[in-house]
């Protein structure tokens, strides 16, 4: 492992990727399992944000669940304009993650945006403020979505498959594109504040109670528009740091056993099928794997390889060099 951790600090990570409770003092709650006070827990969570080992605390937003835009798109940045380029796409509030990939399309980002036309509008904005064509390539299929890190005691780190977190049912429907859905998203799209009563900071400028914000949140956690509540390790900064974005070439009339297939996979931690490129992208099926190296990414494509067999008319790794931007949803 990289980043020095404390023993502490692993168990919380290990802990509350997911299932941060859902009641009016949820710092009291996890710290007390730790063997923390509620003040004790929320300086941890400082700490470890402050020194990167995670990118945020707080919840994921699906903005395809919310009548939102969510695509990946790239890039193909000559490199002596490289720096000035990324500074030009990470301005813009839409991009949620932006990743540098040892490949021709060596840009990589993900456009998440409530607005209506939102990633057309970002694409445009990049497009003029660059001169640089950008590749769309939206989600078509989802066939997995969903990994953990476990931190051993050892050092090592393991990728496991997130489990379906328990819920809550929702006190009531909610419509997650009502005005105080959208508010409650934009008061909590960088996180979930770090005071002791968190859903009560959210409520108060809304008008709202502790009690309706957690209703609420509950009824996103029910419906998907939260996928999960809880903390993002840096993959990289915990000895990641093979991260490879495998893509496949695979026919159509197959795809979808193979998606799932793959998708089923402990080590795949995304698995979507995308568009093609007619002339410049083959692949239509993407799948990411992590690893302490590429050697081991490597062996895990390979994996990948001897599962779809004939069903591979090609296949190629971009690995990830640099995290040039983490955010995530953008109102």
């Amino acid at each position: 492992m990289s980043a020095f951790i404390t023993a502490l600090e692993r168990a919380f990570i290990n802990r509350f990727q997911g299932n941060v409770p859902l009641v009016a003092r949820p710092y009291e709650i996890m710290g007390a399992e730790l063997g923390l006070s509620e003040a004790e827990l929320l300086e941890m969570i400082r700490r470890l944000l402050e020194s990167g080992i995670l990118t945020r605390f707080g919840p994921s937003y699906d903005a395809s669940r919310i009548k939102g835009e969510l695509s990946l798109a790239a890039m193909a940045v000559p490199e002596d304009r490289f720096e000035e380029v990324t500074l030009k796409v990470n301005a813009l509030p839409a991009v949620a993650h932006n990743y540098r990939r040892d490949h021709a399309l060596n840009m990589w980002f993900v456009i998440s945006t409530l607005a209506g036309g939102g990633v057309a509008h970002c694409i445009d904005d990049i497009e003029s403020a660059t001169g640089l064509r950008v590749l769309d390539f939206p989600k078509q299929r989802e066939f997995y979505l969903g990994l953990l890190l476990h931190l051993g005691e050892d050092g090592q780190i393991e990728t496991i498959p997130a489990p379906d977190l328990p819920l809550k049912p929702a006190i009531r429907p909610v419509d997650l594109n009502d005005e105080i859905s959208r508010a409650i998203i934009k008061a909590t799209e960088e996180g979930l504040p770090l005071v002791e009563a968190p859903f009560e900071c959210i409520g108060r400028p809304l008008g709202l109670s502790s009690r309706e914000v957690i209703d609420l949140m509950e009824g996103m956690l029910a419906s998907g528009g939260i996928r999960r509540i809880g903390a993002f390790p840096n993959h990289y900064k915990l000895g990641l740091r093979g991260n490879g974005m495998t893509v496949w070439d695979v026919p159509d009339e197959v795809l979808e056993e193979a998606g799932q297939a793959i998708g089923a996979l402990d080590f795949v931690s995304h698995c979507y099928e995308r568009p093609r490129h007619p002339g410049i992208w083959p692949y239509n099926l993407f799948a990411m794997a992590h690893g302490r190296d590429r050697d081991e990414v490597r062996a895990k494509g390979r994996c990948v390889a001897e599962l779809l067999g004939d069903r591979c008319r090609g296949q190629d790794t971009l690995f990830s060099t640099a995290i040039l931007k983490k955010t995530g949803l953008r109102t």
